[in-house]
């Protein structure tokens, strides 16, 4: 589940590392004004769709840095930080964390976490940077 206090710190780092205003921010990623105010307040909560237009908007975002504030921003690494701006500290890639964190168990072809290995997996979505994703039913 997604922090909305986080959230919204993320979203004002993103905002401001580009220098835009709200109102900009919110041309460029497709959406209205009063969307960023919602969101930025705390009024509303992102939908999917939203987070989505910011991802394709600014490549420079990842998708997990956005949701739960790990991995990198900007992630280009060659991109220099602006004064005042902290940006998180790059963490190991979610395969590799879950790897070393929990032992797996083959599960029809699918690896799936020990501790869930008595559930049958209903979905599995993958999400692509550039807005499309998959979807497949075992």
């Amino acid at each position: 589940m997604i922090n909305s206090t986080e959230f919204t710190k993320r979203l004002q780092k993103v905002i401001d590392f580009y220098n835009e205003s709200a109102s900009g921010f919110a041309e460029k990623i497709g959406v209205q004004r009063s969307s960023i105010s919602h969101i930025l307040s705390g009024r509303n909560k992102p939908s999917l769709d939203f987070v989505m237009k910011i991802l394709h908007a600014y490549p420079e975002v990842e998708l997990y840095w956005l949701l739960n504030g790990k991995g990198n921003f900007p992630n280009n690494p060659n991109t220099p930080e602006l004064p005042g701006l902290k940006i998180s500290e790059p963490t190991k890639p979610i395969d590799q964390e879950i790897v070393e964190k929990q032992q797996t168990v083959k599960h029809d072809s699918v690896s799936v976490p020990s501790s869930e290995s008595d559930s049958e997996i209903e979905k599995i979505v993958i999400f692509y940077k550039n807005g499309t994703f998959k979807s497949y039913n075992p």
